[in-house]
């Protein structure tokens, strides 16, 4: 199947998803039809954070629109944060939605996790993603290490690069989730944390949430 991407949101997170479907199709030997459009970043921050996921919803179904036009059979959004509008979107976009949740939600389930942490944005974290992990209980950050996760998540993913004080942020409260708050993986909620942990030994185990989405991708692309 022809897959369509938004992208973009950010550049970091676009390139380890294209990457992550090549390297699937590479290793099985078969071809990888996709068509990315770019969103804004900034648009897609800015209605995360005042709330309005109806806006977001109708930003990216336009286009989806020229996904759909360019011959995709489905679509996906490269963003957690993104899934913030996730049920709104699919309510009026043209093609049919590859959503990450209910797919990290399997994931744990597979895993037969009993308490998971999350990092992210403040909304990823603060709805415990959007509401949609009933296979274990979420544990978050607290304090003031819930901002500091969102702030320090917020600045890697506009930058599209990571900094080694940002990497100990995520690292010790990750630490922390698993060792103070009994949390048996962590997710990795937010798509850029790749950044971050890619080919790193944090010291504690993570499910990561676009390496799962992109399983789902891949399964889908080969229909």
């Amino acid at each position: 199947m022809h897959i369509g991407f938004i992208g973009g949101i950010g550049p970091a997170a676009t390139e380890f998803y294209y990457r992550g479907l090549i390297a699937r199709h590479e290793r099985s030997g078969t071809a990888l039809d996709l068509t990315i459009v770019h969103a804004d970043v900034y648009e897609l921050t800015s209605n995360a954070a005042k709330g309005e996921p109806r806006q977001q919803a109708e930003s990216f179904a336009k286009l989806i629109a020229r996904l759909a036009a360019a011959g995709a059979g489905a679509a996906a959004v490269t963003s957690m944060t993104g899934h913030f509008c996730i049920r709104e979107l699919e309510s009026i976009s043209r093609l049919p939605l590859i959503n990450a949740i209910p797919e990290v939600d399997a994931a744990i389930k597979r895993k037969s996790l009993k308490t998971v942490g999350i990092l992210g944005t403040r909304t990823v974290m603060g709805t415990k993603l959007y509401g949609g992990i009933s296979a274990a209980a979420v544990v978050l950050p607290q304090g003031e290490a819930f901002d500091q996760v969102h702030t320090n998540y917020v600045e890697m993913a506009l930058a599209g690069r990571v900094t080694q004080a940002q990497r100990d942020v995520f690292f010790t409260i990750g630490r922390r989730l698993c060792q103070e708050q009994g949390a048996d993986a962590v997710l990795l909620g937010g798509t850029d944390l790749c950044l971050a942990f890619a080919d790193r030994d944090c010291g504690f185990p993570v499910i990561d949430c676009a390496d799962v989405h992109i399983d789902a991708l891949y399964e889908r692309s080969r229909t």
